[in-house]
């Protein structure tokens, strides 16, 4: 599979984009490129939206092959970073829009957490939704996407490649 030119561009953009610079206690530092972010290894705030439908079901998508994090991997979550002049919600309301086109849904915010692996520092949150209309998938950013029981996802997430951060995402939400 191979990158196509609006991809391309919309990696550019998206590594241009103004996020929120926050430190080990989330506190507001200020605001810096998303790819002057992940080059200097500072902390960021990420918000992970868990669509369901009315069957339970969990929506998982394939992510592109041009996203800097994870690129083709298989995520639980549509979601992303928090542009410096949002809150969690509305960056979480926005994300799904963007992604998956589901507008309009109630929020539900559940945790908090933060999240830290080499070129991925982020505090996180976890929001949940249900839909049950069609998606309107993003190609710049989603290949595909389909709705699954969550215990086949954690079944397959053994097995493939899944975004480790939202998979974290998940599995918080599902404990008691």
């Amino acid at each position: 599979m191979t990158i196509t030119p609006q991809e391309v561009a919309h990696r550019a953009a998206s590594d241009a984009e103004t996020i929120a610079w926050v430190d080990e206690e989330d506190g507001l530092l200020g605001a810096l490129q998303r790819s002057e972010l992940r080059e200097r290894g500072l902390i960021g705030r990420g918000t992970f939206i868990l669509l369901f439908n009315s069957a339970g079901e969990l929506c998982v998508h394939r992510r592109t092959l041009s996203k800097a994090l994870y690129p083709g991997y298989w995520d639980v979550a549509a979601g992303g970073m928090v542009q410096a002049d949002e809150s969690y919600e509305e960056s979480a309301a926005r994300e799904l829009e963007e992604e998956l086109g589901v507008i309009g849904v109630p929020l539900t915010a559940h945790e908090h957490f933060y999240f830290d692996q080499p070129g991925n520092r982020l505090w996180c949150a976890v929001f949940s939704a249900v839909w049950d209309g069609p998606l309107r998938l993003q190609p710049e950013e989603v290949l595909e996407a389909k709705f699954m029981p969550v215990a086949e996802v954690l079944t397959q997430s053994r097995t493939l490649s899944y975004c480790p951060d939202s998979l974290d995402a998940l599995k918080r939400f599902l404990q008691p």
